[in-house]
């Protein structure tokens, strides 16, 4: 089931295993960033304390716990903060899955309206994918499946951490080396 940090968190220990015993086995939750300036900014209603307490209560239970990042949510100005803060994050919950997404400005949104002023200055694409390789490296899980399969992605890895990260820094060294954006998921093919 789909759930925000909030929703746990107002549920006690004894409710998520309740839910567990009634066959309740993952909760979908969207971390989006792992830094506490980018969750403030963008309305998230929890910071990171927050996001790692409900996904360390929901695993306590025995529930699986998949969370979604996105990439290129700090921009240029907090690109690297928003990288490795999101990996510590990443770290201290160790969820079984994590989907990257791709930030998409969207006509009408707050972030696309700052975008438009000139506040707010979107990674490239490359940078994005600069921005995945390190939240990759950075992060140290148990078992988890990591994925940038969406379509929002200009570029999709997967694979199992820790034992697949070797390779999927590779892939993701190979494009960034390269620069080739005939690799990459043309702008018209990224999606919701």
């Amino acid at each position: 089931t789909y759930a925000t940090p909030q929703d746990i968190l107002r549920r006690s220990q004894d409710e998520l295993n309740r839910l567990r015993e009634l066959k309740l086995t993952i909760f979908y939750t969207g971390l989006e960033s792992g830094d506490d300036e980018i969750l403030k900014s963008i309305g998230k209603g929890v910071d990171s304390h927050h996001v790692v307490s409900a996904g360390r209560r929901v695993k306590g239970a025995g529930i699986t716990f998949s969370v979604t990042v996105i990439l290129g949510l700090g921009g240029v100005a907090r690109s690297e903060q928003h990288c490795l803060e999101t990996a510590r994050v990443l770290t201290e919950i160790d969820p079984e899955y994590v989907g990257a997404l791709t930030l998409t400005l969207v006509p009408g949104t707050p972030l696309y309206e700052q975008w438009q002023g000139g506040e707010f200055h979107p990674v490239s694409p490359f940078q994005s994918l600069e921005e995945l390789k390190i939240i990759v490296e950075e992060s140290h899980f148990t078992n988890c499946f990591f994925s940038s399969m969406h379509a929002s992605n200009y570029f999709s890895v997967r694979g199992r951490l820790p034992q697949d990260k070797q390779r999927m820094l590779e892939e993701l060294e190979d494009i960034l080396v390269e620069r080739d954006s005939s690799h990459l998921r043309p702008e018209f093919l990224r999606g919701l």
